[in-house]
C-alpha cells in the first residue's frame, strides 16, 4: 500500500481512538457516541447535521439547533478537546455589509470551511424555498451574511479549502421544495462569491449498489490529499420503511475537482447503532465536518444521527484511500469533467 499525504496543517490534540478489536470496517465510531446528545441547552431540543473546525487552542462549532418551537437555526459552540461542547443559548447573530441585523427565516444542515484566513459558513436557508445562505467571520465573534450564491432550490453547500487558479469552489446539490426524490452533486466557481457559474456535474446518484439509489449530497470540505481530494458525502435509498442515509467516500482529481477518480461502490458508514437508527428521523448518517491531522493522517468524522444525535467517527488516510480503490466502481460518467 503506497503512502497516502493529507496536505494540511498539523493537529496533534484532535479527537482520535484507535480502532477496536473485531472491527474491519473501514470507519469506526467513536466509543462514547453520542457526543452531544438530546435538550443539551436550554431552549434547544436537538443538535445534529453541524460543522467544527479548528481554531486557536481548541475547536469551534456551528450547531443545527432545532429549537424548542420546531425551527433551526445555527448555533455557536466551544470545546477544547472536540468532544465536550459548550454551546451558546443563542442563536449566531448575522448582519449585512452595514452591520445591521440579517436573521435567516431558518438555518439548517452548516459546513464551515476556513479559506485563506476567514471562515466561511454554507447553510440550508429560507430563499422563496429552500437554498443556501453565505455567510462569513474572521473571529466567531461578527458574522456578516454574503448574497446567497444560488437560485432555489439547491442544498448541501460544501466550499473547497483552496482556491483553484484564484477562483472559490463550491459543491451543491441541486433539489426540489420537498424530500428530493432525486439528486446529483455539482460543481460551481466564483472569482468573488457573488457570481458563480462554470458549473460541471461531478457525481450521479445509483451504481450497482442500493445505498445510493436515491440522491447524495456533499458531506465536510473536501480533504487534499497527495492523491486527490478526499471527500465524505452522503447516499440515500427507498425501503417499505423510508429513507435511510448512509455515509460514502470518494477521491476527486485535484487539477479537475468534477472528475471521479475513485469512488467506492459501498457505504463506509451506515446505521447501525441505536443513536443512528432511532430519532427524529430513523435511520440517518449525515457526515458535515471533518477534522484531520497532517502528520499522521487520522481523520475524525463529525455526524448527525438519526436528526437527534452528534457522533463522531475515525478512519486513517491510507486506509480509507487504499478502500476506497479497491471498491470502486464507474457510475455514470462521473470520471468526465462533467460537461455534455
Amino acid at each position: 500500500m503506497s503512502k497516502v499525504n493529507i496536505i494540511g496543517q498539523a493537529l496533534p490534540n484532535m479527537p482520535w481512538e484507535n480502532r477496536p478489536e473485531g472491527v474491519t470496517t473501514p470507519v469506526w465510531r467513536h466509543s462514547a457516541n453520542p457526543i452531544i446528545d438530546r435538550n443539551p441547552v436550554k431552549g434547544i431540543a436537538r443538535i445534529f447535521n453541524s460543522a467544527v473546525v479548528p481554531y486557536e487552542d481548541g475547536y469551534m462549532g456551528v450547531f443545527r439547533a432545532e429549537t424548542i418551537n420546531g425551527r433551526p437555526h445555527l448555533h455557536l459552540g466551544k470545546s477544547k478537546d472536540g468532544l465536550k461542547w459548550e454551546i451558546e443559548e443563542e442563536a449566531i447573530v448575522f448582519t449585512d455589509d452595514n452591520g445591521q441585523p440579517y436573521r435567516p427565516n431558518y438555518a439548517y444542515d452548516p459546513r464551515v470551511v476556513k479559506v485563506e484566513e476567514t471562515y466561511y459558513i454554507i447553510w440550508c436557508i429560507d430563499f422563496y424555498g429552500a437554498a443556501l445562505g453565505f455567510a462569513k467571520t474572521e473571529d466567531f465573534k461578527t458574522f456578516t451574511r454574503l448574497e446567497n450564491p444560488f437560485l432555489p432550490f439547491n442544498r448541501n453547500g460544501v466550499l473547497f479549502p483552496k482556491k483553484k487558479d484564484g477562483k472559490f469552489l463550491m459543491l451543491s446539490r441541486p433539489s426540489d421544495s420537498g424530500h428530493t426524490p432525486f439528486g446529483d452533486i455539482f460543481l460551481s466557481e466564483s472569482p468573488d462569491l457573488v457570481y458563480w457559474g462554470k458549473h460541471r456535474h461531478v457525481m450521479s446518484k445509483g451504481g450497482q449498489g442500493w445505498w445510493q439509489s436515491v440522491k447524495i449530497g456533499g458531506g465536510p470540505a473536501p480533504i487534499e490529499t497527495s492523491e486527490g481530494w478526499l471527500m465524505f458525502y452522503h447516499g440515500v435509498t427507498g425501503t417499505c420503511n423510508g429513507f435511510v442515509y448512509s455515509m460514502g467516500a470518494v477521491i476527486l482529481d485535484k487539477e479537475e475537482p468534477s472528475k471521479v477518480k475513485y469512488r467506492s461502490s459501498t457505504f463506509v458508514l451506515t446505521p447501525e447503532t441505536w443513536y443512528e437508527e432511532r430519532g427524529f428521523v430513523n435511520n440517518v448518517i449525515f457526515p458535515c465536518a471533518t477534522l484531520q491531522d497532517a502528520d499522521t493522517g487520522r481523520i475524525a468524522i463529525y455526524y448527525g444521527a438519526a436528526d437527534s444525535y452528534v457522533g463522531v467517527a475515525y478512519t486513517d488516510v491510507n486506509e480509507i484511500v487504499e478502500y476506497i480503490k479497491n471498491t470502486h466502481e464507474d457510475i455514470a460518467d462521473d470520471h468526465e469533467i462533467g460537461l455534455i
